[in-house]
Order: structure tokens, then C-alpha cells, then sequence
């Protein structure tokens, strides 16, 4: 190739790209060398003269994408199995990429046929994601939208082995494929690390979703967050007061065996001495269970204490000594001593039911239904009218109904209309004398459960409101939409306290921290976001889900947080630090509930493939604390039982205080088919 030939090229790549006085200086350049060294031969760079021709070609010839894609994904499929799940990992930003860079130089009609082409194979893991690129049909469109906008501003950081990544390397120089070479420079931030590949399961944790910066998370993720108790909570009084009485019942058992060993002494048939020998036994036998007890009590009482950001409701006397009654009740779960399960399964609602709410006591449970009607039943007036605890829809009210049975046609529940679009959630007050509902109508209402009536509607939301928590001592709640923001609440005003804004998409479910001064949120851009009530400001980021979040959970303590995805994944957090400390892989469609036990050994998750799994929380939270450098494997929660239904997805879970596991659903015939 002579100079000339290069010069040509040269000039023709100013001239395309619009450099038009760069390519009159360069022009003028040529000729004054033409006329200063017309004899003297420069020596050219043969291999760089390869290069700059094929960059021309690339530029002229948008197949080339789809040659320089092919060629990679044949080459990462045919690699050993061994290194071939890492290798994969390149190909999807590799793919969107590519798409995305043909559309912007206005090569819609290839952009298509190349998505259409290699979509299936990213259809598994990122369906959602594929589902809004396909809307982009225009270069406007990658500025306009913003989750294409994002991506084509951030880096995807991908964990790989070194010898993975130097057999990457030597593929792209051996092939010489500049445009993927571009794009894997530009676009992906490569996490080498020595020694071998890592595990196939864990893949979830290596690959960083470029919806937010992995940079941006580690900044955030430095604040501090106080995940501690709040101080002087019901549940610190009664440790306080099951200490001093287990004082007092240790002075007593000593106080027997003294009179046991007097006894001993004064007794001289063999008989008697046996029997005073048994109430010894007897008498430490009935201590041990104390023992149990209060250690178990001064294990959940190591977590700090906090003061509340929030201005706290007083609870009445009635109702402080109702709910320590409960908490004295309570039973001990663990991995050995699991939870007795009530379900509440709706039946012929028809595909109506969009959501399950159950009261903290098993005693009310309410629906929110596609028609705009919220439907609350009474479990004991529902037991009254009939032996079975199945909740019926209106819309078979005949004499030989099951629920209403001998009532002549009365309907078996209280209905509360006033929205005017589906409702997408509801939550009762601690109490329960109070229930909240959200709506496609962009509203929120508060209703009355003892006056069965409709008191406030809350206004604020600019679009569908997804989901609505009480705060876990009432009077506050927060809500999340479908315009990418969260609001906090208080039922006193119809303005929000506060706005919380960042997510990147929907914002579909939020939950409380358990000492209200933190609230979580979880959105269809696959992030979980940790909230300071009291400065509105984001402190954490947790990235790791490949799917819309559906579901999030507290542990009791304040210390992890639950969150369940699209897929069937959970993950658990470790609020201190950000890092997820482990996985939960079991289910195998969406898991829309979670639910920690009252003392947070037990994590209990509700799914569409229709089952309740119980997880042992306690064994795998507490080894990342010394071992962190381990693998993960090594502290995987353990899945104690899976639960089926017949054919009912699991909508809501809740854990009364007495540790009972309350669980509802709606009957699907579709389900029992798939």
C-alpha cells in the first residue's frame, strides 16, 4: 500500500466525520511535503496502514458488528467449560453495545436485524432490560431515554479470572476485531483476579449492573448508618424484666436444692433419698428452659441502641400491655423448632386479586382487587359463618355460598370503595384498627377497620402507586410508584414528609427498618436503596439482583435486610457495609414475599411457583463476621422446608407476635396446569 492509498483513507475518515478543517490542513500538509521532500521515501507502518483500512471499512460497513459479535460469541461458547460461564459474561454489554452504537450512526433497519438475532440469548437473565431497548428505534431515543442513557454513560464491571482475561485478550489481538475491541475498552471495567475461575452459582455477585456505578455504590456505601434498636422499645422492657425475673427464679431453684440437699441429709430410706434425688433432676430440668431462654434474649439484646429520628405515637396502656402479652407468648423458633403455618387462600376471584394483606394477629386480612374495591375479612366472624377458612370474592354471592353459607346472602366482609384504579397494596396498622391502600389512581387511603369507613386520601404520587408499609409503631408510612420515586408519610397530613429520589426505573416495593429512622426500597432497575428518613438521602446501594426487586424484608435486630427478585433470587444484606452476604437459590418464578421470625432465626419466603420456603437465617450471618476472605459457598443459607400449596402463589407472608406464620394467596387453576 502506498502513501497515497493511506492519504486517501486519511482524508475520506476527516471528510465523513465533518472535520473539514482538519482535513484542509492536512491537505495542505500532503502538498507542502510533496514539494519539500518529493525524493525522500517515508517508511510506513504496514501493520498500522492494516489497521486505519479496516477502521475505514468498519465505519463504512455496519455488518461488520455483526461479523466482529458473531465471531465472539462462537469463540466464548467453543471454550473449555471451564473458563466458558466467565467468558459468557462479556457478551451481553458487548451485545447491547453493539446495538446501541449502530443505532446511533443511524443504522436503524441493521440495529434490528442484529438484536433480533442474538436477543434469545440474553433473554433468560435480562429480559426486562431487552424489553426497553427494543423501543429504541432513533438516535434521539438513546438521549431521551434514560436507562439507555445511563447505560451508554456508565461501565459494566465484570469479575474474571486472569487466565480467562489474557485468553480474551489474545482472541481480540489475533482477530483484530477493532469495533468489539472498542467496545470492551470503552464500556467494560474488568475485575482480574488470580487463581481459578470462580464458581457458576455466584454468578450473580460478578456482575456489576451498570445501572449504577460500582464507583458511585462504594461512595454512598461509606456513610454511616445506625441499624441499632430504638431505645426503651417494648421488646428491651420485657428482656429487662425476663432478667430480673430469671434472677428470682435462679434464687428459688437454689433455695430448693438447699431444702433438697437437707433433706438428703435427714432422709435414710433408699426410697425416699431416690424420690428427693428425681425433684432435684426435676427441679433442673425446669430451669434449663429459662436458661434457653435468656440466652436467646441477650443474643438479640447485642444489638445497639439508637435514638429515634422520627416523633414516636404513644400507645396506649390497653394496647402496650396487649402487645407484651404476645411478646411473653412468644415462641422460639430455630432451625429445629420451625413455625406452625396458617394459609388464607382466596378463591374465585377470578384473576382479580392484585394483593394480600395480613393484620400483625392473623385476625383480619384484607384484598385489594383490579375493580378498585379493597375487601377486609374478619377471621372469627368468617369462622362464625363457617367451619373452612377459605375467602371467597362477591362475585359468587348464592344461597349454597361456603362463606356465607346460613347468612342469607350477607356478604362475609367489609367492602371500602373509593379508589377510582386497581389497587396494587395494602398494610395494616400494628394495631390493626387502621388499614392502608394504594392505587393505579395515583392515590393512597387510609381507612378505618372499626368504623368501616374511608378517612383520609393522600395525594402526592404522579403516577400508580405500587406499594404502601406502615412503620413498624404506626402513625408514619411510606409509599413507592411508577414515577421512580418514594415518599414518607405521616396520617396527620396530606402532603408527603419527605421525597426520596434516585432510582433509575419503577420503584416497586419499599419496607421499613425496624427502628423507623431507615426505609428500603426496591426498583425494576435491579438496585435496593437504604433511606435516611430523617435527611431524605441515599446511604446505601446494593447492586447485585439481575431483575426487578418484588420483595423486601428487615431482620428483627436491624442488622440484615431480605430482597427477592423477578427470578426466584434472594439476596441477604448486610446493612453495615452494603455487601450481600449471601444468596438464597431455591425458587423458580417471582418471589412477591418475605418475612423474617420475631427473633430473626428463620427467614420465611412466599413465591408464584407456589411454595413457602423457610430458610436458616442464623447459620450463614454469622460466619462472613470472622471469615470474610472465604468463598461463598461456605456460607450459603440452608433451606430448612419447602411448603406447597396446592396450586396457590404465595402473595403475602406475615410472622404474628407470637411467632405464628400467617400466609395468603389466591386459587389459580393456571398454576396447577404450568
Amino acid at each position: 500500500m502506498d502513501e497515497e492509498q493511506i492519504a486517501n483513507f486519511v482524508s475520506a475518515y476527516l471528510k465523513k466525520k465533518g472535520f473539514k478543517e482538519t482535513e484542509q490542513a492536512f491537505q495542505d500538509e500532503l502538498r507542502h511535503n510533496k514539494t519539500n521532500s518529493s525524493s525522500s521515501a517515508s517508511s510506513i507502518d504496514l501493520d498500522f496502514a492494516k489497521r486505519l483500512l479496516s477502521f475505514s471499512e468498519v465505519e463504512n460497513i455496519p455488518a461488520r458488528y455483526l461479523e466482529g459479535y458473531s465471531k465472539l460469541r462462537s469463540w466464548a461458547y467453543n471454550s473449555l467449560d471451564l473458563y466458558k460461564h466467565e467468558l459468557l459474561r462479556v457478551l451481553y454489554p458487548v451485545f447491547i453495545h453493539c446495538f446501541m452504537d449502530l443505532v446511533a450512526k443511524g443504522h436503524i433497519q441493521e440495529a434490528r436485524t442484529f438484536f433480533n438475532r442474538f436477543r434469545e440469548d440474553h433473554e433468560m437473565l435480562h429480559l426486562r432490560d431487552l424489553q426497553k431497548l427494543e423501543g429504541v428505534l432513533s438516535p434521539s431515543h438513546l438521549e431521551e431515554m434514560e436507562f439507555a442513557h445511563s447505560l451508554r454513560q456508565s461501565k459494566v464491571n465484570i469479575k474474571i479470572c486472569q487466565y480467562s482475561y489474557e485468553m480474551l485478550l489474545q482472541y481480540l489481538h489475533k482477530t483484530q476485531t477493532t469495533v468489539i475491541l472498542g467496545i470492551i475498552n470503552e464500556r467494560i471495567n474488568f475485575q482480574v483476579f488470580p487463581g481459578q475461575p470462580s464458581s457458576i452459582s455466584d454468578d450473580a455477585e460478578l456482575v456489576t449492573l451498570s445501572g449504577s456505578t460500582q464507583e458511585t455504590a462504594n461512595q454512598i456505601n461509606k456513610k454511616e448508618v445506625q441499624w441499632g434498636l430504638l431505645e426503651d422499645s417494648l421488646e428491651e422492657r420485657l428482656e429487662k424484666a425476663a432478667g430480673l425475673l430469671s434472677d428470682s427464679e435462679k434464687a428459688e431453684v437454689e433455695t430448693k436444692d438447699g431444702d433438697v440437699d437437707e433433706n438428703k441429709k435427714r432422709t435414710t430410706e433408699g426410697g425416699k433419698q431416690g424420690a428427693s434425688i428425681k425433684k432435684v433432676k426435676k427441679d433442673k430440668t425446669a430451669g434449663a428452659p429459662g436458661k434457653t431462654l435468656r440466652a436467646e434474649a441477650n443474643s438479640a439484646s447485642m444489638a445497639p441502641r439508637v435514638k429515634p429520628e422520627l416523633a414516636l405515637p404513644i400507645i396506649t396502656t390497653e394496647v402496650e400491655q396487649s402487645i407484651l402479652e404476645d411478646l411473653r407468648n412468644r415462641v422460639q423458633l430455630s432451625s429445629v423448632a420451625l413455625p406452625s403455618v396458617s394459609f388464607y387462600t382466596f378463591i374465585n376471584t377470578h384473576n382479580g386479586l392484585n394483593c394480600s394483606s395480613i393484620s400483625h394477629d392473623g385476625a383480619l386480612v384484607a384484598g385489594g382487587f383490579s375493580d378498585s374495591s379493597l375487601k377486609v375479612w374478619d377471621m372469627a366472624k368468617l369462622g362464625q359463618q363457617a367451619g373452612n377458612t377459605v375467602l371467597q370474592d362477591e362475585n359468587d354471592m348464592s344461597t349454597s355460598d361456603p362463606v356465607t353459607g346460613h347468612t342469607s346472602g350477607k356478604r362475609s366482609y367489609t367492602l371500602f370503595q373509593g379508589h377510582s384504579g386497581p389497587v396494587h397494596s395494602a398494610t395494616f396498622s400494628p394495631i390493626g384498627d387502621f388499614v392502608l391502600s394504594s392505587s393505579a389512581d395515583t392515590t393512597i387511603r387510609l381507612w378505618s377497620t372499626k368504623l368501616n369507613a374511608s378517612l383520609v386520601c393522600y395525594k402526592g404520587h404522579n403516577y400508580p402507586v405500587w406499594d404502601v408499609q406502615f412503620s413498624p409503631v404506626g402513625h408514619y408510612f411510606a409509599s413507592c410508584s411508577h414515577d421512580r420515586t418514594a415518599r414518607i408519610w405521616s396520617m396527620d397530613r396530606i402532603q408527603p414528609l419527605r421525597i426520596m429520589a434516585g432510582h433509575l426505573s419503577d420503584v416497586d416495593c419499599v419496607q421499613w427498618h425496624a427502628n423507623c429512622n431507615y426505609i428500603a426500597t426496591g426498583s425494576s432497575d435491579k438496585t435496593v436503596r437504604l433511606w435516611d428518613v430523617q435527611s431524605g438521602e441515599c446511604v446505601r446501594i446494593f447492586i447485585g439482583h439481575r431483575s426487578m426487586i418484588l420483595s423486601l424484608a428487615m431482620s428483627p435486630d436491624g442488622r440484615f435486610m431480605a430482597s427477592g427478585d423477578e427470578d426466584g433470587t434472594i439476596m441477604m444484606w448486610d446493612l453495615s457495609t452494603g455487601r450481600c452476604v449471601t444468596p438464597l437459590i431455591g425458587h423458580t418464578s417471582c418471589v412477591w414475599s418475605l418475612a423474617f421470625s420475631c427473633e430473626g432465626s428463620l427467614l420465611a419466603s412466599g413465591s408464584a411457583d407456589c411454595t413457602v420456603k423457610l430458610w436458616d437465617v442464623t447459620s450463614s450471618t454469622k460466619p462472613p463476621r470472622t471469615d470474610e476472605n472465604k468463598s461463598g459457598t461456605a456460607n450459603r443459607l440452608r433451606s430448612l422446608k419447602t411448603l406447597p400449596t396446592k396450586s396457590t402463589p404465595v402473595y403475602s407472608l406475615r410472622f404474628s407476635r407470637r411467632n405464628l406464620l400467617f400466609a395468603a394467596g389466591a386459587l389459580s387453576k393456571s398454576a396447577s396446569t404450568a
